[in-house]
């Protein structure tokens, strides 16, 4: 497999309510030979995880760009990858029903997770690390103890769901995003259902994520804009307007002042999460921006896409 990786200039893409701030250069990331579907930083930022259709999560030195581990033992694409709280360890979720667990230093695989009966596509660590929650197209998110990697509870009764879930940064709560336009909340304590949040989706949700304070939820789904949330109770805040197509991921920076949406117009866009403005449009890629992750000290946006690439963005002040 060939690995290249090529500096460019990349062009912003300007809307009316968007200042003329020119995009800073990107490492272009190639290896890939299918859609990239899920991108991941390290803790500590020096590692960049993605995972592929091609059935490989390929991991790269953040500083040089280049290739440092390739994981190729999944019988079925790639579609979600992290890192462990500590980062010792990588988890990938795929189309084959499994997680596998591979140890970051080494690349080793350690541990299959299996019990799902359809495709996992989304995972999730709560905050101390004890817990991970699996999502997967069959309507269960599985519960697993990172101690003994036993499976503890599954979560039923929603047809085709699981398609993304995120921890509140206290771990009180998890939230997953919903094929039926909705975004449920979950209290971790008992796991009962808290509340369900109807959203300005036109269909599946594809996204969604806490800022960092816990305050604000955001979700990306069918439709062309993100909606903000309460992160307590989940009324509505805001929609934030500029996609042209469907939104696949969001990510808020480390700080909370950023929230990073990347869409099927095949764009990122960075927004203040204050004020809603859209500050700024990155083009580049030639397909869906599938996701969107920021660096742990909010310095670099990673943005996987179906076309195959990483980019890697300078985020200015």
């Amino acid at each position: 497999m060939k690995i290249t990786v090529t500096f460019l200039m990349l062009l912003a893409l300007f809307s009316s309510n968007t200042p003329a701030v020119a995009a800073p250069p990107a490492a272009k990331l190639v290896g890939h030979m299918d859609r990239v579907r899920s991108v991941a930083f390290s803790p500590d930022g020096s590692l960049l995880a993605s995972g592929s259709y091609d059935k490989t999560v390929l991991l790269w030195d953040v500083k040089t760009g280049s290739r440092r581990a390739i994981h190729t033992e999944h019988k079925g694409g790639i579609v979600a990858v992290t890192f462990s709280p500590n980062g010792m360890l990588l988890l990938s979720a795929s189309l084959d029903g499994t997680v596998r667990l591979w140890d970051t230093e080494t690349g080793a695989h350690l541990r299959t997770l299996t019990g799902h009966t359809d495709h996992v596509l989304s995972l999730a660590f709560s905050p101390d690390g004890q817990t991970l929650a699996s999502g997967s197209w069959e309507g269960t998110v599985r519960l697993w103890d990172t101690k003994t990697w036993t499976h503890q509870r599954t979560l039923t009764g929603y047809t085709g769901w699981g398609l993304s879930i995120a921890f509140s940064p206290d771990g009180s709560l998890l939230a997953t995003g919903n094929i039926d336009t909705s975004v449920r909340l979950w209290e971790t304590e008992f796991w009962g259902e808290k509340r369900t949040c109807r959203t300005h989706h036109r269909g599946m949700v594809h996204s969604v994520a806490f800022s960092p304070d816990g305050q604000t939820l955001a979700s990306g789904g069918r439709g062309e804009v993100v909606c903000l949330k309460d992160g307590k109770t989940g009324e509505r805040k805001r929609r934030l307007v500029g996609h042209t197509d469907s939104v696949h991921s969001v990510a808020f920076s480390p700080d909370g002042k950023l929230l990073a949406s990347g869409s099927m117009d095949r764009t990122v866009r960075l927004w203040d999460v204050a004020t809603g403005e859209s500050k700024r449009a990155l083009t580049g890629h030639t397909e869906t921006v599938d996701d969107v992750a920021f660096s742990p000290d909010g310095k670099l946006l990673a943005s996987g896409s179906w076309d195959g690439t990483v980019f890697l963005w300078e985020v200015a002040d």
